[in-house]
């Protein structure tokens, strides 16, 4: 039986060379007692390890050194014991670590959750008080209590944010301490420091008391977000008690004082403001168009050359709809001008279609900068929602008997199914505002494809568009 003492300090360097030592002579995990010795500085003192490594290789994965760093930071006595464990697991069966069903990997996710939450959480709550100091850099100290022995890892954090003053941060672990840029660690305080009130500690208080919103109060969400055992070490939740007690009143005085009217001041500042179209209902297709090239119900607006608006004829019975502009439609400001635009039109002259009424389902081109490259990207629902009022007013005034939606998103737009196309295509369904809809491919789908599957896709769209001519003669 071998029993292995770890330092409060350096703890995972410790283990690591225990370890490797240990799985080199394949000890088995019940063979080995492992304490802690938050204060020690000796390493072994029982039943000393074997002198040197075994006979056997021990590797260990990136990840596998991650989890168990993680893991050795747990207060649970048996964390160093189940980290070995899984080091013996890992000589002969890599794929434990990665298996979320494997109990042992399970419990150690659980345990490496609850450290790293615990960083977070110290990250967060430490809370510095100014010290009294005759140099020119300043002097401040706080006093925090982890769940775990979590100290000597979280302390990097404040030494790169915190690197223009002499701090100290003490807790029942360890004491942390910043002099002069040099970090460095000394044991835990017989009790916790008397430390002074200061100037900065109610400008805090000052500044929480005012961004405290008394009409979005949620208590389990506040909790959550600030754990009650964190409290007693934080300054500003002496105030949450009175703060939640004059809530109600506190929201109804900022209902009575909001304003009726805007002040005066407003109308000076609107009348410098440039002209914009008008936001009466547009009462014809010319112009809905206008009334589109200033549209910013989504954000897609920001990076697009342009709004690119639909084309075609006014009396067409058919028409159109794409997914998107691409780059040259966003370019030129004409719908279906580029490659899957090509291919479009041609098939369209094979089908015998020149009455018509091009456009998309979105008005603006969404893509994502490579160099001088501009790579598409699919709207998402929402940004087809928005733009879903543009279409409507489309189709509104151009009235077609027949509409046909190229590829998912066009078929979304106009019925609302967001199912997949395999099953739909060459079936008309329901438009949401009334009138038939045939769903089918879109160009750019057939272009991505080769060989037969881009033969067999074009003929369908094809056969779709002909039937469409058949359907609007």
């Amino acid at each position: 039986m071998y029993r292995v003492h770890l330092p409060g300090r350096s703890t995972n360097a410790a283990w690591r060379d225990a370890a490797r030592r240990l799985a080199s002579h394949r000890i088995l995990a019940e063979k080995v007692e492992w304490t802690r010795e938050l204060a020690g500085t000796g390493l072994f003192g029982f039943d000393p390890l074997p002198a040197n490594d075994g006979a056997y290789e021990v590797t260990a994965s990136k990840a596998l050194i991650d989890l168990t760093g993680a893991v050795l930071c747990h207060s649970d006595p048996q964390a160093p014991a189940l980290a070995y464990r899984l080091l013996l697991r890992h000589q002969y069966d890599r794929r434990a670590l990665s298996n979320p069903g494997d109990p042992l990997t399970q419990r150690l996710r659980r345990m490496e959750k609850s450290v790293r939450r615990d960083i977070h959480k110290m990250h967060a709550f430490v809370r510095f008080r100014e010290l009294p100091t005759e140099g020119l850099r300043r002097s401040f100290a706080a006093w925090f209590e982890p769940q775990h022995f979590i100290t000597e890892r979280a302390a990097r954090f404040f030494a790169v944010r915190f690197a223009d003053m002499d701090w100290l941060i003490a807790t029942p672990e360890m004491t942390v301490t910043l002099r002069d840029g040099v970090l460095g660690f000394g044991p835990a305080p017989q009790q916790r420091p008397d430390l002074p009130d200061d100037a900065s500690e109610a400008l805090w208080a000052t500044y929480f008391r005012n961004i405290f919103n008394p009409a979005r109060v949620k208590i389990s969400a506040m909790k959550s977000e600030m754990p009650v055992k964190y409290w007693k070490n934080l300054p500003e939740t002496r105030l949450i008690p009175q703060m939640l007690a004059e809530a109600d009143a506190r929201v109804a005085a900022m209902r009575a004082a909001m304003p009726t009217d805007p002040p005066q001041r407003a109308t000076r500042i609107l009348d410098k403001l440039p002209a914009m179209p008008v936001a009466n209902m547009p009462e014809t297709l010319d112009q809905a168009r206008d009334a589109a090239m200033y549209c910013t119900r989504c954000d897609l607006c920001q990076a697009a050359t342009q709004t690119v608006w639909g084309e075609g004829d006014l009396n067409a019975a058919l028409m159109i709809v794409g997914e998107q502009p691409g780059d040259q439609e966003d370019l030129q400001g004409r719908p279906f001008v580029g490659p899957a635009g090509t291919l479009l039109r041609e098939l369209m002259e094979e089908a015998e279609i020149s009455a018509v009424w091009l456009t998309n389902a979105v008005k603006h081109f969404k893509f994502k900068p490579r160099g001088k490259l501009r790579l598409h990207q699919n709207p998402n629902r929402g940004e087809v929602q928005h733009c879903r009022w543009w279409l409507d007013l489309e189709r509104r005034f151009v009235a077609p008997r027949l509409t046909l939606a190229l590829g998912a998103t066009a078929a979304y737009a106009l019925t609302g199914n967001p199912g997949p196309l395999q099953n739909r295509r060459g079936q008309s369904e329901q438009a949401m505002d009334g009138g038939p809809v045939l769903i089918s491919w879109h160009p750019s789908y057939i272009l991505r494809l080769s060989g037969k599957e881009a033969q067999s896709a074009r003929s369908m769209l094809l056969q779709d568009l002909r039937h469409a001519a058949r359907i609007t003669i």
